[in-house]
């Protein structure tokens, strides 16, 4: 399981303080980036060396507590599927050991310039199946 921490700033939230519910996604966003990062694959090497994205297909999310303005929040990854040209990871936002956010994420791979679906590239697949 790969972990991001994430700090709630006051640009994340709204007039109350708490963090508006879109905020959520990019934190998930951002925590899967940093995955593929860490698995050796930055976002421009995928887009311009192997001419794939990674989009969001389909979303599953549960909003069980509010995160408020200036909480240290950990955003977690993991994979739970990965086909031919998708994945799924289920994904976590955690103050300390308290479940905010609970989401289930379906990426697909796509073309960088047509985006029409694509099969994910051996060796993305291949590390993401070994980490």
């Amino acid at each position: 399981m790969f972990q991001w921490p994430v700090r709630v700033y006051y640009e994340d939230t709204d007039a109350g303080g708490v963090v508006y519910h879109s905020q959520y996604l990019n934190f998930m966003e951002r925590a899967r980036t940093e995955w593929l990062r860490h698995l050796g694959f930055e976002q421009t090497y995928l887009r311009e060396s192997l001419n794939v994205l990674f989009v969001v297909h389909s979303m599953q999310i549960q909003f069980k507590k509010p995160a408020r303005f200036d909480d240290m929040l950990m955003v977690s990854n993991h994979l739970i599927a990965i086909g031919h040209g998708s994945f799924t990871c289920q994904q976590l936002i955690l103050k300390e050991t308290q479940t905010l956010i609970e989401a289930q994420v379906k990426v697909a791979c796509v073309n960088a310039l047509n985006f029409k679906p694509t099969g994910i590239p051996a060796p993305i697949k291949h590390s993401m199946e070994s980490a």
